[in-house]
Parts: structure tokens; C-alpha cells; sequence
């Protein structure tokens, strides 16, 4: 007559064991991977109690049992405490004892004692009797193990978007308080918004929680939404998909174009670039590609406009009124932007035609190009 105990040998038991131990589950129909179950547990060890050095003693564990499948009655390894530490790489022996009894509070593995304590399989005629750790409960949990992995699996991917959108947001406010000190001079908000850039920055580094991302999140957006307001009103001409207005430019005739066209006499001095030349870059990566030295300074983007130019489809004519009208530079950093947008504008010439009309008449700033572009960026 065998029996199976659900005490262990001179340990106290607890209701919650006793209640483990009592409740008869259901192994898996087709069993489970061992190493699988372990990777499974790995993820979700928090959730049950268990540190990384517990899972450590139960893959040694694990490696006794024989079979790669955790199926059928008999689960039970029976190595000693001196085989166990021997396969944990010398552990001590009483730091051993303690991630077995974490393990067992845990529900992951159970004992099976013999009367004195000892482990051993026995061969009898009634049949094998094994005392020893029970791998069982680690296979008939599995699927609520898996669960709870994918459970943290998702959390984490969570996590990891929320964290990404709002170093996202740092860097577009890091660019728009860079970009608004230029255009802006006069406000006083770009120096703060270049220092709550910086705080979170810093606090990316740590380990911040879903409620701490919220909570910058939340500054970043009122943040992003004021320099915005500045930067990109409602009458700033951004670059548009929209071929309509190109269209209406080339149905006019040049004798229409000539009478758009102020007078050398009325024709304003060309300003000077207000964005600086790294951000340009970066929000117009596509344009170094065309230059045969590095892009340092403002000369070597003009020189690469030049280059690009003609391949775009734009006119001499179109390239030196720009240049006329709004300046080398300014010219320069729009035809940078065009470039990035090129599939989306039908005709590069008009467009850039439309727009020193526009300099001559109200004046004209790339800057709000510019931010679109690095703002299509992060988005």
C-alpha cells in the first residue's frame, strides 16, 4: 500500500502549503518542455515571490530529471545536498536549503520525504517509490506561469513605448527651444523649455515607472503645445502637399510672374539664416548626400543646393531670384527641406517661386519647414 505525504520531514507547515498540497490538478495532457517551463518562470518569477538565484537552484534541479518532457505520475528527483551544490557550482550548502524552501513556498516544486528525511528510489513488488522534490506542480502550472509571463511581457512593451514617445517629445522640445531662441529672441520661455528638455533627459537614465512617464508626458504636452503656438501660427506658409497653389503659379503667364516681381530698387536686403546649421541637418539629413565634403558651415550647404539644383528640376532663373530675394542660405535651407519632401511636390521650380514672391511681398522664414520636418521626425 503506498502513500504519498503531504508534510515535509521536522518542517512546520503552513496553511498555505497544506492548502498546495491538498488541491489535486491536473497534469498537462501532453506535458511540458522543461526548459520552457524554466524560461516561462524566469520572466514571470516576480509574480511569485522568486529571485533570479531561486530559479538557478531549480534548473539544477530541473537538470536531474532525465526526460527533456515533464509528463506522467512520476516527477520526483531524489539528488543529494551535496549533488545539488555541486551542480550550483559549489554553493553553500545552507544558502542552497533556503532558495529550496523559497521555491517550495512558492508552488513551483514540492517534497515527497521519505520517514527519515532521506531521498532515494526504491523498487519494491508493489512498485518504484521515490522520496525526493516533486516537479510536478511546476507542470501543472504552466499555463498559468505562461500567462503570467505574456503579462509581463506586455507590460514591458508598454513601458518601453511610453518611454520611447516621451524621449521622443524631450528631443522635439529640445529642438523647438533651440530653433525659438533664434526666431524669438525676445521671449523668455526658451531658456525653460531647454531645461525641462535637459530634467527629463536626466531622468531618463533611471528606471522611472509607468506613472512617472505619465506625469512627464503630461509636462512635455503643455510644454511642446506653447513653443508650437509660437513657432507655427496659423498664417506661417509650411510646406504643403497640396499641388493647388504650384498649379495656379504655372498658369500664370510671365507677364504676370514680371508684375509679382518687386523692382531692383524695392527688392529688401536678403537676411541672414536664423536656424542654426545643426539643426537644418538634422531635420534635412538628405542633403549631405549630395555634398562632396562634410557640411560645416553655411557655405558648404549652399554649395550642396547648387549641386542638388538642377537634378530637382529647378530653373537657374528660380535658384538666383530665390537667392536674391531671401538670401543664399535661407534658399539653401528651403531647398534642403523640398528635398526631403520631393515626391510630394509636383514642381520644385514653381514651388520655389511661390515662395520668394511670397519673401518679397511679407517676408518669408524656412524655420517653420524646418520644425515640420523634425516634427514628421518623431512622430
Amino acid at each position: 500500500m503506498g502513500y504519498t505525504p503531504v508534510t515535509s520531514f521536522r518542517r512546520t507547515v503552513d496553511a498555505a502549503l497544506m492548502a498546495r498540497a491538498l488541491v489535486e490538478v491536473p497534469p498537462p495532457p501532453r506535458g511540458v518542455n522543461k526548459w520552457e517551463a524554466l524560461r516561462e518562470l524566469a520572466v514571470a518569477r516576480q509574480d511569485y515571490g522568486l529571485a533570479d538565484r531561486d530559479l538557478t537552484v531549480l534548473q539544477a534541479l530541473v537538470s536531474f530529471f532525465p526526460a527533456v518532457v515533464l509528463e506522467g505520475d512520476d516527477l520526483i528527483v531524489h539528488p543529494s545536498n551535496e549533488a545539488i551544490c555541486e551542480r550550483l557550482n559549489g554553493m553553500p550548502l545552507s544558502t542552497m536549503r533556503r532558495h529550496l524552501a523559497r521555491l517550495v513556498a512558492a508552488g513551483v516544486i514540492a517534497r515527497r520525504d521519505s520517514p527519515n528525511g532521506k531521498r532515494y528510489a526504491r523498487n519494491s513488488r508493489a512498485g518504484r517509490v521515490v522520496f525526493g522534490f516533486d516537479l510536478a506542480p511546476l507542470a501543472r502550472q504552466h499555463a498559468d506561469i505562461c500567462a503570467a509571463a505574456e503579462a509581463v511581457r506586455a507590460a514591458r512593451d508598454a513601458l518601453q513605448r511610453q518611454r520611447e514617445a516621451v524621449s521622443l517629445m524631450r528631443r522635439d522640445l529640445a529642438g523647438l527651444a533651440t530653433c525659438g531662441a533664434q526666431l524669438r529672441p525676445d521671449l523668455d520661455l526658451w531658456e525653460g523649455l531647454e531645461t525641462l528638455a535637459t530634467h527629463v533627459s536626466r531622468l531618463l537614465r533611471r528606471h522611472l515607472t509607468t506613472e512617472d512617464l505619465a506625469l512627464l508626458e503630461t509636462r512635455l504636452v503643455l510644454a511642446l503645445d506653447q513653443a508650437r503656438r509660437i513657432l507655427d501660427p496659423a498664417e506661417t506658409v509650411a510646406m504643403s502637399t497640396n499641388p493647388a497653389p504650384v498649379e495656379r503659379h504655372h498658369q500664370n503667364s510671365k507677364t504676370d510672374l514680371h508684375e509679382l516681381e518687386p523692382c531692383n530698387e524695392e527688392t529688401p536686403e536678403p537676411p541672414s539664416p536664423r536656424l542654426p546649421l545643426g539643426l537644418v541637418l538634422r531635420a534635412c539629413p538628405e542633403i549631405a548626400t549630395y555634398s562632396d565634403t562634410p557640411i560645416r558651415h553655411w557655405h558648404h550647404l549652399v554649395r550642396a543646393a547648387e549641386i542638388v539644383r538642377p537634378m530637382m528640376g529647378v530653373s537657374p532663373s528660380a535658384w538666383d531670384e530665390a537667392k536674391r530675394l531671401i538670401g543664399p542660405e535661407d534658399s539653401a535651407i528651403i531647398l534642403a527641406a523640398m528635398l526631403e519632401r520631393f515626391s510630394a511636390i509636383r514642381s520644385p521650380g514653381g514651388y520655389l517661386r511661390s515662395l520668394s514672391q511670397q519673401a518679397a511681398e511679407k517676408g518669408f522664414s524656412p524655420g517653420p519647414m524646418v520644425m515640420a520636418l523634425i516634427r514628421r521626425e518623431a512622430s
